[in-house]
């Protein structure tokens, strides 16, 4: 089990996740922009979504907003750390402790909610009261970049950090399986937010690639708004009829020239 001391391991708690955060968010970020626009560059660059050059300085406001972004995801996970060390939450550690099935349902379990809760989030923050005072921060970057991933006001930042520390007191999930939830949160963010389609071509068709969000899939909501509102998955967006018409017509004409595919379902 964890265990705070007092103020000064209270600190260097905040201070080591804090790190682990907003160091997970730089490593992922600079590792996608890097390999696929300076490594593989000449592959990829048919892909870009968004063709309209980024603002001035865009990607150090991003980061500054990551910053803070970071300092409430710390925030949240230092509570849920208090009230694991007080007997409250159902976070476990032994392996044992549930059936081996319900470690990777358990995670499967929370991305479902975890989507269902951002699509009606998102939905909600693009009310005409609501985008200029919580959502319009992150709309700024009409052509985003793996560090538009974080890049939120402090309101959206809270409402999206809050999810996942309630789900653990209510969904027992391992500790690992929080990481690794974490993790894939990350990894969607920065792609999704890359602004080059990095799935191969038929990729939207397939029996798996239907269902999941990329940069074309995303980039989409940052141009048109009021479509595209999910968060790993389309199923929101399919079932109420949010998906964008857009979508597969640009995702076939920026993945037309790779010589990388799927088969189609369709």
């Amino acid at each position: 089990m964890i265990q705070i001391f007092g103020p000064g391991s209270l600190w260097l708690t905040g201070l080591l996740f804090f790190t682990a955060i907003f160091g997970r968010y730089v490593l992922f970020s600079l590792g996608f922009w890097w390999l696929f626009n300076v490594s593989m560059k000449q592959q990829f660059t048919h892909r870009a979504v968004q063709n309209r050059p980024r603002k001035p300085g865009q990607d150090w406001r991003e980061i500054g907003w990551s910053v803070i972004t970071s300092l409430i995801f710390t925030l949240m996970a230092v509570a849920v750390i208090l009230a694991y060390n007080s007997g409250y939450g159902l976070i476990y550690t032994d392996f044992n402790a549930y059936p081996l099935v319900w470690y990777p349902f358990s995670i499967l379990l929370v991305l479902f909610i975890h989507e269902t809760y951002y699509y009606w989030l998102h939905r909600w923050m693009h009310r005409p009261g609501v985008y200029k005072l919580v959502h319009k921060t992150h709309h700024d970057s009409l052509t985003t970049s793996p560090w538009t991933a974080f890049s939120f006001h402090p309101t959206e930042s809270t409402l999206q950090a809050i999810i996942i520390p309630l789900l653990t007191f209510v969904i027992p999930l391992h500790t690992s399986a929080i990481g690794i939830i974490l993790v894939i949160m990350t990894i969607s963010s920065a792609i999704n937010h890359l602004n080059t389609e990095i799935y191969p071509h038929n990729f939207n068709t397939h029996w798996l690639g239907r269902w999941l969000i990329g940069a074309t899939h995303h980039s989409l909501h940052h141009t048109q708004f009021r479509f595209n509102y999910g968060l790993y998955f389309t199923f929101w967006d399919k079932w109420m009829n949010t998906e964008s018409p857009d979508f597969h017509r640009l995702f076939k004409e920026k993945t037309a020239k790779s010589g990388l595919g799927v088969r189609s379902e369709e």
